[in-house]
């Protein structure tokens, strides 16, 4: 099913017990996420649960919304510019879903208010160092699948990925690449100098054939 204007309208809005403004959008069949600038961000929750979303994306601008349920979808692959259409989410529960590499993580490390995260029943969580690498790359997170991030977590985090945010640099060699490619306005007036002192014509001629092909020995 789509997630049209009119299903907006029809679906169920309510306070919910933390006193938010509830969007509730469970179990349509909803494939994309689509159209939500039609709420005009007047929601603080958005219940997705029960649908088939692949895709964590396709949101308008809602400063509003502070958390996602996302439970039981299909979701492989979150949006680059969720921090950009989310700024203020700290809450993302995508429970039962198909992320499956650590690197599909890598959008939510630029969710800077983002503090509660569930994957349980993901892929990825069975990768070796999954928790370690979420906790590196979002430092914000406080509770990870249901668990409070304690401090050796973060420090475990710190000393296995933190030496991978700077890469080292390696130059590319480029033939030729730093050797003297000519005559330099000094060597030129060297070797000027040196033609005018000269003494027989086979030294200037040496020496004019030095100027000519940019080798200047003794210069």
């Amino acid at each position: 099913m789509r997630l049209t204007t009119d299903l907006l309208e029809e679906a169920c809005q309510f306070v919910n017990p933390l006193k938010e403004r509830e969007l509730d959008l469970r179990g349509y069949k909803i494939q994309v996420i689509e159209n939500l600038a039609a709420t005009f961000d007047q929601f603080d929750c958005i219940d997705f649960s029960d649908n088939e979303i692949k895709r964590l994306d396709g949101f308008p601008l809602l400063s509003r919304v502070s958390m996602l349920l996302v439970n039981n979808n299909k979701v492989y692959k979150l949006g680059e510019d969720l921090y950009s259409s989310l700024p203020n989410l700290d809450t993302l529960i995508l429970t039962g879903n198909n992320v499956e590499d650590l690197q599909d993580l890598n959008p939510l490390g630029k969710l800077t208010k983002l503090t509660h995260v569930s994957l349980m029943r993901n892929p990825v969580t069975t990768k070796p160092k999954y928790r370690l690498y979420l906790i590196h790359i979002c430092p914000s997170i406080r509770v990870l699948d249901y668990k409070k991030v304690r401090l050796n977590e973060r420090e475990a985090a710190r000393r296995i990925f933190g030496s991978k945010k700077t890469e080292s640099k390696v130059k590319t060699f480029i033939p030729g690449e730093g050797l003297k490619k000519g005559p330099t306005p000094k060597d030129r007036e060297a070797i000027k100098a040196a033609i005018a002192k000269a003494s027989s014509l086979d030294e200037i001629r040496r020496l004019e054939m030095s100027l000519n092909s940019g080798s200047f020995p003794g210069f």
